[in-house]
């Protein structure tokens, strides 16, 4: 068991992340053979990269939770990360007091989002060996938000670790990445997210496979496929989607009905982690029993009330973006039918409908098709009204 257990298919990662661990290790404890800083595998600031669903964000806190690990068996000689420490426990949960972790709660991490996060990262940690700063999507940073990250970064507290995380480098300014050390995963194998359900998650080995293949090695999605009927039930009425486009009425109502399961998706997630929330932050305010809290707190229960609001917002068109990616895989898996490919199927479990719409269309009218799921998902990119934007779709997935 250690922080790096739960990582998919990332074990060049793991690898490089772990030396870096150790020499981080070195440099706090001054073991009489750490290395000299500037042979240090360990840097100030890291760029994780990677395919949706490999893992990225998880990969940056299993390194954060490494370099906060207080195991005895780090000393002597053992490597840092054990997964059961204070260190470690408190990190993975979210609650270690030197890890501060950031997040879009809409569209964009505002400067005021960061400014706090920021004048942290120029202080000693508190209880920690490091100050660690993970910002789950960087890509989100608007221009005053990463020149202020930029200056953190270019001149950094000698205990402060920056941990970036975006889908490409390229989403991130050249001036924050030349300043990062950077770490590229890799979409794990369909096989390796299965074997990982049925030893992680106690799924049955079918399930796992299905949920696996249906997902392409998307580790959170294929996560909650398998354990969640309620997600397989929503995936299902995506698939049947394209067989109820016979009219322009069918189109309008099967947009209605996927805006509206997107909503009830997101809806299902955001009430559990919001109440989670405001209770611990009612905790951490002191409020009496019964939830009354102090006097001149209400203001920041408000705070919490309006990003968690934003938050839902978000939360809703992520949703609905899952449900897109399930449609645009329904479409590739009919183009490789039609093209005789040797691909192996993501849909198996709707092979029937897979061959129906393939037997109806050409392979230039499915490429069109994924065409007009694309523009759906830019003009989502763009707040485009979801209903407005989906209805377009629809339409173009009858017209072919």
């Amino acid at each position: 068991m250690s922080v790096w257990d739960d990582l998919v298919g990332q074990e060049k990662v793991v690898e490089q992340l772990s030396a870096a661990a150790r020499d981080a290790d070195a440099l706090v404890t001054a073991a009489a053979d750490a290395p000299p800083p500037e042979a240090s595998r360990m840097t100030h600031a890291w760029l994780f990269t990677g395919p949706p669903g490999a893992g990225v964000p998880q990969t940056a806190r299993a390194f954060a939770a490494a370099l906060q690990c207080v195991s005895p068996d780090r000393a002597l000689g053992g490597a840092p990360g054990c997964g059961f420490c204070d260190g470690c426990h408190t990190t993975l949960v979210g609650t270690h007091a030197d890890v501060t972790t950031v997040t879009a709660v809409g569209t964009q991490i505002l400067a005021e989002d960061m400014r706090d996060t920021v004048r942290k990262s120029f202080t000693s940690p508190a209880n920690g060996r490091w100050q660690v700063i993970l910002v789950e999507d960087a890509e989100r940073l608007n221009e005053k938000s990463a020149n202020a990250v930029l200056k953190a970064v270019e001149e950094p507290a000698p205990r402060t670790v920056w941990l970036l995380c975006a889908p490409s480098i390229e989403d991130v300014l050249p001036t924050i990445r030349s300043r990062c050390r950077q770490v590229t995963l890799r979409t794990p194998s369909v096989d390796a997210v299965a074997d990982m359900l049925v030893r992680r998650e106690g799924v049955e080995p079918e399930v796992a496979a299905a949920a696996a293949r249906a997902t392409q090695g998307h580790v959170d999605r294929a996560r909650r496929l398998a354990t969640d009927p309620a997600a397989r039930e929503r995936r299902a009425a995506v698939l049947r989607l394209p067989l109820r486009l016979d009219d322009v009425g069918g189109c309008l109502k099967a947009a209605q009905e996927l805006v509206d399961a997107a909503a009830e998706d997101a809806r299902a997630l955001a009430e559990e982690r919001d109440a989670k929330e405001a209770e611990e932050l009612k905790a951490a305010l002191g409020a009496a029993q019964g939830g009354r809290l102090p006097r001149g707190t209400a203001g920041v229960m408000k705070e919490l009330e309006d990003k968690q609001k934003r938050r839902r917002t978000r939360t809703q068109r992520d949703s609905l973006d899952v449900a897109l990616s399930d449609l645009t895989g329904f479409y590739r898996d009919v183009l490789a039918l039609q093209l005789g490919s040797r691909v192996a199927l993501a849909n198996t479990d709707v092979e029937d409908a897979l061959e129906r719409v393939a037997r109806s269309s050409s392979p230039e009218s499915t490429l069109r098709r994924i065409e007009a799921i694309a523009a759906c998902r830019e003009a989502l990119d763009r707040n485009v009204a979801p209903l407005l934007a989906v209805e377009a779709m629809t339409m173009a997935l009858r017209a072919g």
